[in-house]
């Protein structure tokens, strides 16, 4: 196989076509199949994706015989770039955030970084909102602009993981990012930040998930996401326009759940000190067990171990400034 190294676009992180081989084709590993029986799952059933830039972490679940979301696997990401917060233009690094879709044609099997798929940033909301960006990817290697990196053995199974569920009947995949692990807590941490009303949006898609475990149903008007919304005129076609009038009520155990967390919010936004602006990351952050190796053994060892191309890891002083990370 041929690689070519290729300078990074500042509107993300662009996928080069290169020599087709076998990476795209080879099998879900036997263990991670062994781990999907015992939970009722099939290679073939569907999957869905949720990114948490805090933690570091990407989670795979896949539909159970009940119909029904189970974690299959949580993944650590070797390196996102940008910081909390929504991804508006290009140069600005951010690593998106929000409800994304990846149909089989966002897959890419000739990326520069192992393999990969578009998250199709920007989405219709994004779109209408006049944020810019292209080719903002989940990929292998440990490098970001833009873009969320997991190593080529960490995407090599996400990417069958993909595969194959599409290739099961799957139309599209949902992915789920966000800032953090959106607890009452956290969001009582950053509720000084500027995007807190947009993390408060995408907090309700997160609620829903975690009390349905199923898939949120994304809707877009009033220049936000709306979930599980049942509409009396139809689906709203203008995501800048008013929100049209709703057929039926929330879910209650969802509304139960809000109502909740609402409460232990107040609690924590009393006792816990909020997360000053200049607390921030410099430029992206890695998940905890890269960046201890990082630490210890430097950039050219943590390359060897990581990455099967030649693509250096980004910015690595900015990935031990990370200042969520441990030590």
């Amino acid at each position: 196989m041929i690689i070519a190294a290729t300078s990074l676009s500042l509107s993300g992180c662009v996928s080069s076509v290169l020599d087709v081989d076998t990476k795209a084709i080879q099998p879900i590993p036997a263990k991670l199949v062994s781990q999907m029986r015992a939970k009722g799952m099939t290679p073939s059933s569907p999957i869905l994706v949720r990114i948490f830039k805090q933690e570091s972490e990407l989670e795979v679940w896949k539909q159970n015989a009940q119909g029904r979301y189970a974690l299959l696997k949580t993944y650590p990401m070797c390196r996102w770039s940008g910081k909390l917060g929504p991804k508006t233009k290009i140069g600005d690094r951010q690593a998106p955030e929000g409800f994304y879709h990846v149909s089989n044609s966002m897959m890419n099997p000739k990326s520069q970084y192992y393999l990969s798929f578009n998250l199709g940033y920007p989405n219709k909301l994004e779109s209408a909102l006049g944020y810019s960006g292209e080719a903002l990817m989940i990929h292998g290697a440990c490098s970001s602009s833009g873009c969320y990196a997991l190593t080529d053995e960490g995407v090599a199974e996400i990417y069958a993981l993909a595969r194959d569920a599409l290739k099961g009947g799957q139309q599209s995949f949902q992915v789920q990012a966000f800032p953090f692990r959106m607890s009452p807590e956290n969001m009582a941490r950053n509720r000084s930040d500027e995007n807190f009303v947009f993390w408060q949006d995408l907090k309700k898609g997160y609620d829903s998930f975690e009390v349905t475990r199923r898939q949120p149903k994304v809707s877009y008007c009033s220049r936000k996401y709306v979930f599980d919304t049942q509409w009396s005129n139809g689906e709203p076609t203008d995501p800048l326009a008013a929100c049209p009038p709703a057929a039926g009520g929330p879910d209650p155990l969802v509304a139960a759940r809000e109502q909740k967390d609402r409460v232990a919010f107040e609690r924590f936004a009393t006792t816990t000190t909020a997360a000053p602006v200049a607390y921030s990351y410099s430029d992206g952050g890695m998940h905890e067990s890269f960046r201890k190796l990082l630490k210890r053994d430097g950039e050219k060892k943590l390359s060897t171990r990581t990455s099967l191309t030649a693509v250096p890891i980004s910015r690595p002083s900015a990935a031990l400034a990370d200042p969520y990370a441990g030590d």
